[in-house]
Order: structure tokens, then C-alpha cells, then sequence
């Protein structure tokens, strides 16, 4: 063990104590749905084996990461590679049946990929050429492309979106050449390009690659009125619940459209729209404030770390939560399709819970062992 003393002084403690308020959110909000409070009491449990693992990644040199990453990453694909194998839980492989509990490995992977990638992009890290040309962005890519291919499979493609999140902001942090960004804009449109023709001429091929449920989410998203007690629902009812809880909310202790079960997966994907009916444009906007200084702190503790590679773990981590909560939230407020994403440390579930937990757990042991601020 490497824990001193100095080190706990180092200890960003106003993220733990977000961390507790956001567990008062996350209480409030899956007692508040139809899920009610046992399923509360046992996200309270989480909360617990959270903190523990928390502690337990703070005892060793985050360095320990770095060498372990390889090791981590082909435990990651052997796990993705076998639950494609297991039984589907509501229609995808994403979950391994451990009896009382479901393990989802696509979880600790997002934080496997974020370490591995972290070390190849350390290793380079001194080198001026070292994204001089696009071709070297292409081992980066792969590292990320493997995991995101197989949760594609499953299918989750919500999961695999927040690859995407974590890649940009990692390889911002590294220095990429704005010519670069340019060539995968370009590709991205081009490929957006090509779909559109698809749908227009070529019909059937295109929802041979885009599932009909998932261009379904895109069509209801923009107009759920189409079907509003069908495809529509979900977001209708998103929209009606968080309108009704006004500046200060119904209150917790009253019953709501939500507790009614009007709110389809309130406890997980929709927890947002529970909490602004129980809690109001206030509490909602206060949970948004606290998710804004979680990502301040871990921004700051990447400033501030004493190596490329906890600079990267951490930048990789920013992407990661900010692009779930933006895409969480938005919807729920029809800013943005609904792609299933949970909210961090907000939404019930004990995988995404504790690799979130351990997650964070690392980004502190990076923020205790810093060296001074290096930019201002």
C-alpha cells in the first residue's frame, strides 16, 4: 500500500461530499417512482458497497492502473465476448445472470478502455510528431473500436455512444491537430450523407443497418404527438410530469404521475423527470449544479496531475460523465433522442453505481498524489 498521510490531505473531499447529495437525488428519485422505496433501499445498499470500493482504489499508487491496464482491457473483451453468449434480458446480451444480481460488463469496460488508452497516449506523450499524421490516431482508434463493436452487438448502442464522448476528449487533451477533427467531421458527415440517401432511395438496406426501434426513437423524438399513448409515450409523459412539478415540486411524500407508474422506467432512465416532478425547477436545477462542480473538480485535478497519463485517465473520465448527463437529461427534456444512457450515480443499478464509485475512486487518487497547479 502507498496511502500516507499527505496523501489524504490531497484528498478532493467536496467531490465525496457530492457524491452524498447526489445519493439524497438518487434516493429521492426511485422512491419517488414506481419503483418505490424498495428498490430505493437497495440503491442505499449500492451506495454503501460504492463508498467501500471507492476507499479501496485510494490505497494503491494510481501508477498501478497504468500497468495493469493491458490485463484489464482483455478481461474487459473476454467478458463482452461471453455475454453475447448469455441469455437477453429485454432483447439484448448486455447482462450476466449472477443470481441475486445483474452484472453488466460494458460498465467496468468504459473504464478499462479509458485506462488503456490513457498508457498508449502517455507512452507518446513527449513525442511533437506524435499526431503529426492521422495514421497514428489509428492504434487509439482500434483500442476504442473493439469494446464499442461488441456492445454494438448486443445491441446498446447508448452504452457504445459514450465511447465516442470519452475518445474526443482524451485525444483533445492530447494535442490532436485541428486537421484531423476536420477529416473525422468529414467522415462523420459523409456518413450521415450516405444514410439519408439510403432512407431516401434504398429503403430496405437502410434499416437492415439502422434497426426499426432505433429509428423509431429518432421519429417520436421529434414528434411524439404521432403516437401519444404509443410509440410516444414515454417521452409525452416525460414532458407532462416534469411540467406539472412547476418552481418547487409536488413534494416528495405526494403521489404523482410518476409514482403511478405514468413514467415508464422512472428509476433509471427517466429519473430525471421524477425528481423535477417531486423536486421542481429548484431541485432540478440544483442537481444539475452539483454535476457541473463534480466535472469542475475532475477538470481541475487534470491540471493539476503530475503525469500525461493521470491527465488522460481524468480527461477520459470528464468525457465519459458529461457526455451521459447531457444525454441523459436532454431526453428527458426532448433535447435529444432517448438512447436508454442512465444518469451517473443518479440512476438505480448497482454495475453502472459501483464502477462509477471506482471510477471516481481513481480520479481522487490521481487529485491526491499531484504536484502544484501547473496552469492558471
Amino acid at each position: 500500500m502507498d496511502l500516507e498521510r499527505r496523501h489524504l490531505k490531497n484528498i478532493d473531499w467536496s467531490i465525496l461530499i457530492i457524491m452524498v447529495a447526489l445519493g439524497a437525488f438518487s434516493y429521492v428519485g426511485i422512491a419517488g417512482s414506481a419503483a418505490g422505496v424498495e428498490k430505493a433501499n437497495q440503491q442505499v445498499l449500492w451506495y454503501v458497497i460504492g463508498f467501500i470500493v471507492l476507499g479501496g482504489s485510494l490505497l494503491f499508487d494510481y501508477r498501478i492502473y497504468s500497468n495493469l491496464s493491458y490485463v484489464l482491457y482483455g478481461l474487459g473483451i473476454i467478458l463482452l465476448l461471453g455475454v453475447l453468449k448469455a441469455p437477453a434480458i429485454n432483447n439484448t446480451h448486455s447482462w450476466y445472470n449472477l443470481g441475486p444480481v445483474l452484472f453488466q460488463p460494458s460498465e467496468p469496460m468504459k473504464l478499462f478502455t479509458i485506462l488503456v488508452v490513457a498508457r498508449y497516449m502517455a507512452k507518446r506523450a513527449e513525442d511533437p510528431h506524435r499526431y503529426r499524421y492521422f495514421y497514428r490516431l489509428i492504434p487509439i482508434g482500434l483500442l476504442v473500436a473493439v469494446p464499442l463493436l461488441l456492445i454494438l452487438i448486443q445491441p446498446d448502442l447508448g452504452t457504445a455512444l459514450v465511447y465516442t464522448g470519452m475518445l474526443a476528449t482524451m485525444l483533445i487533451v492530447g494535442g490532436i491537430r485541428l486537421l484531423h477533427v476536420l477529416y473525422v467531421g468529414g467522415m462523420v458527415g459523409s456518413l450521415f450523407a450516405g444514410m439519408t440517401l439510403l432512407y431516401e432511395y434504398k429503403r430496405d438496406l437502410f434499416f437492415k443497418i439502422i434497426k426499426p426501434y432505433q429509428w423509431d426513437r429518432v421519429v417520436f423524438w421529434l414528434n411524439p404527438d404521432l403516437e401519444p399513448m404509443g410509440r410516444g409515450f414515454q417521452l409525452k409523459q416525460s414532458l407532462i410530469a416534469i411540467g406539472s412539478g412547476q418552481l418547487f415540486g409536488k413534494g416528495i411524500d405526494t403521489p404523482t404521475q410518476a409514482s403511478f407508474g405514468w413514467v415508464p422506467v422512472g428509476e433509471s432512465d427517466f429519473i430525471f423527470t421524477v425528481i423535477a416532478e417531486k423536486l421542481g425547477f429548484v431541485g432540478a436545477g440544483l442537481l444539475m449544479i452539483l454535476f457541473f462542480f463534480l466535472i469542475y473538480r475532475m477538470v481541475r485535478i487534470a491540471m493539476e496531475a503530475k503525469d500525461p497519463f493521470g491527465s488522460y485517465v481524468v480527461a477520459g473520465v470528464v468525457g465519459m460523465l458529461t457526455f451521459q448527463v447531457f444525454e441523459n437529461i436532454g431526453m428527458n427534456i426532448q433535447l435529444m433522442p432517448i438512447t436508454g444512457i442512465p444518469l451517473p450515480f443518479i440512476s438505480y443499478g448497482g454495475s453502472s453505481l459501483v464502477t462509477n464509485f471506482l471510477i471516481i475512486g481513481v480520479v481522487l487518487n490521481i487529485g491526491m498524489r499531484k504536484d502544484k497547479l501547473r496552469f492558471d
